[in-house]
């Protein structure tokens, strides 16, 4: 009894004789994935009787067991089991041709392109009606929250202008009671070391405020931050969750910003803005879609045609 081997569906098929229970055992291998090491190891596993398994070349050079199974197909070993060395003959496999390949590349791509153009439409109109029912529910959460925050933004609005008007008559009172006390009570003699510490007095404010909110005194960045500490306050007594709003805010930019590149022509295989799409109780577009059908259908009939014609040449 001899080692054979023979290809079947693809995977080489090991007919190997078992010394102590003198039969033939046969051993599936993967040409990729298993490696020499996996079929000594397999060998010794199914005969205990068997001390030594070595793979050789024809010219007596040992094989490493790191070698996979496809390298050691590409040409005769020997087999040596103990002491009795089997010569195993590697039977040929089918290669494909260069031009076989392109040709099944051409198919392959002809049936891509099929399942694309009849799929794709299908595909990308449910993902936009899964997205629109997403926005859809987005848009209803956050519509309570959007109703709070107008309230909250126009009390907040008010409150700041109210400030900003309060400053501006503060100051106005300011300037009239030194100018009283400057031209009709007293004079400016008794008023000029007032006026300079008035002056100074609203100096040490100013960089007070710097101490204490890390800011430069800027009219428009008090106003802001005056504006943001009175929508906070309103919003947590009107019981409105900023962090949520934000929330739904950004995930609705996402869904619309998903939606727009879905309908973008030029990412996808999506109809332009101005074409027509397809209504079954549309005459017109019922039969150009059905004209577009039988043209593409027409069109791959054709290419499959003549790829099987070429094939079958000699």
């Amino acid at each position: 009894m001899g080692v054979s081997v023979e290809y079947l569906r693809g995977l080489p098929q090991l007919t190997v004789p078992l010394p102590s229970r003198k039969e033939l055992c046969l051993f599936s291998l993967r040409p990729v994935t298993h490696s020499v090491g996996d079929l000594m190891e397999q060998i010794r596993s199914e005969d205990r009787g068997i001390d030594r398994v070595v793979l050789k070349t024809i010219d007596g050079t040992r094989i490493a067991a790191s070698n996979t199974i496809e390298s050691l197909m590409e040409q005769d070993f020997d087999l040596v089991i103990n002491d009795v060395t089997y010569r195993v003959t590697s039977p040929p496999r089918e290669r494909v041709s260069k031009e076989e390949m392109e040709r099944l590349s051409d198919v392959q791509n002809l049936v891509m392109q099929l399942y694309e153009a009849l799929h794709v439409g299908e595909h990308q109109l449910k993902k936009e009606r899964h997205l629109m029912a997403q926005l859809e529910q987005l848009q209803s959460q956050i519509l309570p929250l959007e109703q709070k925050k107008n309230l909250v933004m126009t009390g907040a609005e008010r409150r700041t202008t109210t400030f900003t008007w309060v400053g501006l008559a503060l100051m106005g009172v300011q300037f009239g009671a030194l100018a009283r006390l400057t031209w009709w009570e007293y004079s400016w003699d008794i008023m000029e070391p007032i006026t300079y510490f008035v002056t100074y007095g609203t100096s040490i404010a100013c960089f007070a405020y710097y101490v204490l909110t890390k800011q430069e005194y800027i009219l428009p960045d008090v106003r802001d931050r005056e504006y943001l500490l009175q929508f906070h306050k309103r919003a947590k007594k009107m019981g409105m969750n900023v962090a949520e709003y934000n929330r739904l805010l950004e995930s609705i930019a996402q869904v619309e910003n998903d939606l727009k590149r879905l309908r973008d022509p030029l990412r996808v295989h999506h109809p332009p803005a101005g074409s027509k799409l397809f209504d079954p109780l549309d005459d017109s577009t019922s039969h150009g879609g059905q004209m577009v059908s039988t043209s593409l259908w027409n069109r791959t009939q054709l290419r499959l045609q003549n790829l099987l014609r070429t094939s079958s040449k000699p």
